[in-house]
Parts: C-alpha cells; sequence; structure tokens
C-alpha cells in the first residue's frame, strides 16, 4: 500500500486526499479507488504476480492502440508490483442486473439491453483485439491448447471431484478428457483473443451503459466459443433458455464483420465449451471455496451444479464414462435440491400456488379450493400506465407496458416486498405441508399493473421452489400453468 500511495504522488505530483478500498470477489489482486483535491479518481492496484501484471500492461496498450474500451495503465511502480489504471466507474454490468438476479432470472428489458450491448460487444475484443498482438507475452501460457484443456480439466478433477469422495476410475476418466480436450481445440483456428474471464463482474458501464472491458490478464489465443459460454451460463445469472438463444443470436450477428461464421456448427461446438467451462468453474469454486473457505465461491457451488444437472439432462456430454460419473456426483447428498415432497407430511399433496390479476372494478376473485385464499395486493398506488393513451390497448405482457414500468420503477420497488412476504410465506407452507396458496393483484382496469405483477410472482415462486403455479389473468381470460419440476430424492 505504501508503494502505491508514492507511485500515486509520483504521478500526479501531489498525495491522494482519499483512498478506498473497492471489495474484491475473487481476484488476489487488491483495488484501490484514489481522488484528487479536485475529485478525479484512477483505480490503484497491488498485484501478486509480476508476470501477471505485464500481461495485463501489455494487453492494456495494445487494446487501447486497437480503439478497444479498455483502461489505460497510467503508471507502473519500478518493482512491476503496483500500478494506476483508468477508473471506468462504479457501476458494473454485475451490479446493473441485480433485480434480475434476485427474481431468480426475470431480468427487465432495460438489464436485456445492456447485455445485448455486451454481447455485442465481445467480438471487437477477440477479433479486432487480436489483430498485431503478440500472443507469446500473454500469462501464464499463450495458446488454449489441447494441454491447457486438460490442465483445467485436472483442476476440477482434483480440486472438485476428489472433494466429493467418489470413487473413479483415473485412466478411463484421463481417456475421456483427452477425447473432449481434441473435440475443443482439435480444428485449425484462426488467431483470435480469448478472454478467458468474460463475466458480468468484469464489464463495467459508463452513464450511457456501453461496456468496457477489465480483467482480462488471463487472455490468450484460443476458441471464441468459450467466451460465450463463460458470460452465458455464468451460475449465479440464471438466464433463461430464450434469453442465452437471443443472445447468441446478438453475438453471431455482431461477429460477421469480422469473420465467417457457420451458425450451426458454432451452436454444436458451443454445448462442448459450456459443458467444459462448468466443470472448470467447479474446479474453482472447489479449490477457493472447500480449501481456501471463501464464502462467495462456496455460495456458487449449487447453482453451478444445477447448470450441470441441466448439461446431463441435455445430453451435453458424449463422453460415456464422464457422464456417468458426473451424474452420479449431482445426485449426491449434499448436491441435491433441497425441496419439501409432499410424502414427508402425512400423505398431503404437494402445494399448488395459484396466482391471479384482476380489476377493482369486478371485485376480488374467488378462493375455489375451499381454504379461505391467501394474499391480495393492490397495486393501484403505482403509476398507471393505462393513463396514457398508447398503452390502453395494451397489457402488462406487452413489452412496451413492460418497458414503461420498470423504467419508472414503483412496480418493482412494489414486487420486492412482495416477494419477501410471498417467500416466506410458500417455505413455510411447503414446510407444514399444506396444499393451496393463493396470491392476486388488482388494479383499475386488471390490465397493465396487476397483469405484470402477477406474472413475474408466479415466475419468481416457480423458479425459486420449483412447485406448481397456476396463473390466471381473470380480466383477459389467459391461464398459464407452470409445472413442478421433480423432487430429486
Amino acid at each position: 500500500m505504501e508503494r502505491l500511495l508514492r507511485l500515486y504522488e509520483v504521478w500526479k505530483g501531489c498525495p491522494a486526499r482519499e483512498v478506498e478500498r473497492i471489495p474484491g470477489a475473487g481476484s488476489n489482486r487488491t483495488y484501490y479507488r484514489m481522488t484528487d483535491a479536485g475529485g478525479a479518481t484512477v483505480i490503484g492496484v497491488v498485484g501478486t504476480s509480476r508476470e501477471e501484471n505485464e500481461a495485463f500492461f501489455y494487453l492494456s496498450s495494445h487494446f487501447v492502440s486497437c480503439g478497444l474500451p479498455v483502461p489505460d495503465v497510467r503508471a507502473v511502480s519500478e518493482d512491476r508490483m503496483c500500478y494506476l489504471q483508468d477508473d471506468l466507474g462504479r457501476r458494473s454490468l454485475y451490479d446493473a442486473l441485480a433485480e434480475g438476479r434476485a427474481g431468480g432470472g426475470c431480468y427487465s428489458e432495460a438489464e436485456k439491453e445492456l447485455l445485448r450491448r455486451t454481447m455485442a460487444a465481445l467480438p471487437r475484443i477477440q477479433y479486432k483485439g487480436a489483430e498485431g498482438l503478440d500472443f507469446s507475452r500473454c500469462y501464464p501460457l499463450p495458446d488454449m491448447d489441447g494441454q491447457a484443456v486438460l490442465f483445467d480439466l485436472n483442476y476440477f478433477k482434483y480440486c472438485f471431484l476428489k472433494a466429493t469422495g467418489l470413487d473413479f476410475h483415473e485412466g478411463r476418466l484421463e481417456a475421456d478428457f483427452r477425447q473432449m480436450a481434441a473435440d475443443l481445440v482439435g480444428r485449425t483456428e484462426r488467431d483470435t483473443f480469448l478472454y478467458r474471464d468474460f463475466q458480468a463482474r468484469n464489464v463495467m458501464l459508463d452513464d450511457e451503459g456501453r461496456p468496457h472491458f477489465i480483467d482480462y490478464q488471463g487472455g490468450r489465443r484460443g476458441p471464441v466459443e468459450y467466451d460465450v459460454a463463460s458470460f452465458l451460463w455464468q451460475a449465479s445469472a440464471h438466464y433463461a433458455p430464450a434469453l442465452r438463444e437471443e443472445l447468441t443470436g446478438v453475438y453471431l450477428e455482431a461477429s460477421r464483420p469480422f469473420a465467417e461464421v457457420d451458425a450451426v456448427l458454432f451452436r454444436e461446438r458451443l454445448r462442448r465449451f459450456v459443458l467444459f467451462r462448468t466443470l472448470q468453474v467447479l474446479g474453482a469454486y472447489g479449490f477457493r471455496g472447500y480449501f481456501e473457505r471463501k464464502p462467495y465461491f462456496l455460495k456458487s457451488i449449487p447453482a453451478a451444479i444445477g447448470n450441470l444437472r441441466g448439461l446431463l439432462e441435455e445430453g451435453a456430454c458424449p463422453y460415456p464414462y464422464l457422464y456417468g460419473l458426473l451424474h452420479e456426483m449431482v445426485r449426491l447428498p449434499r448436491f441435491v435440491e433441497e425441496r419439501p415432497s409432499a410424502s414427508r407430511y402425512d400423505g398431503k399433496g404437494p402445494l399448488v400456488v395459484r396466482v391471479f390479476s384482476f380489476s377493482y372494478r369486478r371485485g376480488i376473485p374467488e378462493d375455489a379450493s375451499g381454504n379461505g385464499g391467501g394474499y391480495v395486493f393492490d397495486c393501484r398506488a403505482t403509476h398507471n400506465p393505462g393513463r396514457y393513451e398508447r398503452y390502453k390497448p395494451l397489457t402488462g405482457l406487452d413489452e412496451p407496458v413492460i418497458r414503461f414500468l420498470e423504467d419508472d420503477g414503483e412496480i418493482l420497488q412494489f414486487l420486492e416486498r412482495v416477494y419477501q412476504l410471498a417467500d416466506a410465506h410458500v417455505a413455510r407452507y411447503l414446510e407444514r405441508g399444506f396444499t393451496d396458496l393463493m396470491f392476486a393483484f388488482g388494479c383499475t382496469g386488471g390490465r397493465h399493473r396487476s397483469v405484470y405483477s402477477a406474472r413475474h410472482l408466479a415466475l419468481h415462486l416457480h423458479e425459486k421452489f420449483g412447485i406448481e403455479v397456476r396463473l390466471e389473468h381473470r380480466e383477459q381470460g389467459i391461464r398459464e400453468t407452470f409445472p413442478a419440476r421433480p423432487v430429486r430424492q
């Protein structure tokens, strides 16, 4: 820290007025926001590896010369362990997506637009950034070759798989690992830059929502599918399959100026990279969580296991021995989703949640279960799109209304409190073995605010608890059922 303060003073000509440590999630580097008397800021970094720092200095200089949106390095200490870089702001893409993550992957249109911008910007750093790049200066390896793939797969084996206590045949597992490595990097690729740690925390947003990239010091020459898999299958993001498909399409379209990409072949290869990236992430989570005991990584393991479980169910693992081993691993008691089963409760049936939207003019929906209903929420205190002519013929299912409500923000604050109450109530009903719960959202006409709220609560409860949710928009005569996910024993 003393070296960093001296570096700043030499570079700026005066001491920093204020130094604020920036919380980090997984990096061993330490970051500080350093402010001068006029309020101008830079980011000070204390690194742990000189070679890694040198790679970052070189890549940053090269990318800046290519006109890419990355931080410029302003000053470096004599021992090359501390440096100052541009401050790209306090708001990361991860922060900007907080509402969607909290809603179990129910992202607003504004959040989706940030994701589209990010995916559209990725090909520039992969293709444009590779032009004239000396890959021999990348760290720790210049290429993602077969050996690098095996390093990561063995990282998973030793730091995660062995920690589970599962018995396995080393030779047969290695054979499948070698085949996977050949499938991933066996083709001759043009020179493209592999970001390697492309995730929402490493994307900073400026005041206009444009993405800028940081923390690419582990990058190297490699296949572009890896970064797409890394970003779209980030375990904690809970991106819906339809959103992943849309964003993949955005990426492919943005790649057209740089390369001829076979979309069908790209998607086939992408599935393999998703499997590989998931195993690699579990290796990192195992080491940083089980061995270093870092809470962030321990909390991330269930979501990554959920991703892996889904991949196995989709047939995304064509390696027989590895498939059997992973199938056995995700069924270990410690990884089985904790979801109450009806069989635990004196023969009572599973919980079904019914969610309604309605107009107060026609009264509150009837409780057909005979259990006395549940909650009725009044949406009329929030801003009403129905007051404006262009929204009157639409409903809360239509994109313009959704955009109006989310940009206004009142409905999001309202639902945040509803979620807290609903989550606690559903959890208690599951514990007690109750079979029916009703939520109803009313507004003036039952078209806009109530429809939006009812659908989002239904999606939230289904995603979080895996229970059957029956959604009815009474005034539109629309019914939709989200079936319960099977309970894994």
